[in-house]
């Protein structure tokens, strides 16, 4: 029996079969408008990994172009403050695509690498395959006659056992490092950078004067991080505007930090 639970919640079957629900009677609780509501956010699903490239380019597009603003507003002339925000959005936009496409494109090949691997271990050494298997199961105090009994049925399928060991043993999911992902992670964080760095500079293009821009800037600024620190902690799926306020203000701490460290040490080198 704990043989049959362990490989129907490891390697559940994929049968042609419909799920059938069971029938809901007429002393159901929940209104049409809550059902509606609730299949509607289970069926609502954003990347994790999405979430954290748009939060690497929008987190430092938002502090890195502000924080050289600002330390440049110091110097009192608003040409040099548009200019060199410009300058600096343009190359840190290229910067930080390029390296989230390396990155990417390293983790992709690092998979694909660890696959051939695997898939030589399992079709020349069973023993080192059985091994593995059973280091998937360490922590969970699992019987050893059962882990045996395990890898002894699993190991009759080449490729299930490949599946098994980069899911489980090497926490490497295929489909999560294609090739395709590092085009869409370098241009998710080019992109966050290139509009959350927009978003301080545009007081500089509108105002003349250069405090009243640096005032804007930094208001439009606080507003954004503070937005964007909520928005991005609702998207994981947490309910509790406590939390996402929290998240929210712990961002515009760290942006208000990094501006003020700008303009510090433009004011000590300016003398």
């Amino acid at each position: 029996m704990a043989l049959l639970f362990l490989k129907s919640v490891v390697l559940p079957h994929r049968t042609g079969h419909k799920y059938t629900p069971l029938p809901i009677h007429a002393t159901d609780s929940l209104s049409s408008n809550e059902k509606h509501q609730s299949s509607t956010v289970e069926t609502v699903h954003i990347s994790p990994r999405l979430i954290s490239d748009a939060t690497i380019g929008l987190s430092d597009g938002l502090t890195v172009p502000f924080a050289l603003t600002a330390g440049l507003s110091a110097l009192g002339d608003s040409h040099v403050v548009i200019y060199g925000g410009l300058a600096e959005l343009i190359a840190g936009a290229i910067s930080m695509g390029l390296g989230g496409y390396l990155g990417a494109r390293g983790e992709a090949d690092a998979c694909a690498a660890k696959l051939a691997e695997t898939r030589e271990i399992v079709k020349g050494s069973s023993s080192r395959a059985k091994m593995l298997i059973g280091e998937a199961f360490e922590g969970f105090e699992i019987r050893r006659q059962i882990i045996d009994a395990f890898a002894q049925d699993l190991q009759g399928n080449d490729e299930r056992t490949v599946d098994f060991l980069m899911k489980f043993r090497w926490q490497l999911a295929e489909t999560d490092f294609v090739a395709s992902r590092a085009y869409v992670s370098g241009l998710t964080i080019s992109g966050g950078y290139l509009f959350g760095g927009l978003v301080p500079l545009l007081p500089y293009l509108f105002l003349e004067s250069v405090e009243q821009a640096f005032i804007g800037s930094l208001l439009v600024m606080m507003v954004a991080l503070f937005a964007f620190g909520w928005v991005k902690t609702a998207l994981i799926g947490e309910r509790d505007r406590w939390t996402c306020g929290k998240n929210g203000v712990q961002m515009v701490v760290l942006g208000s930090v990094a501006a003020g460290a700008a303009m510090l040490s433009v004011k000590a080198l300016s003398g």
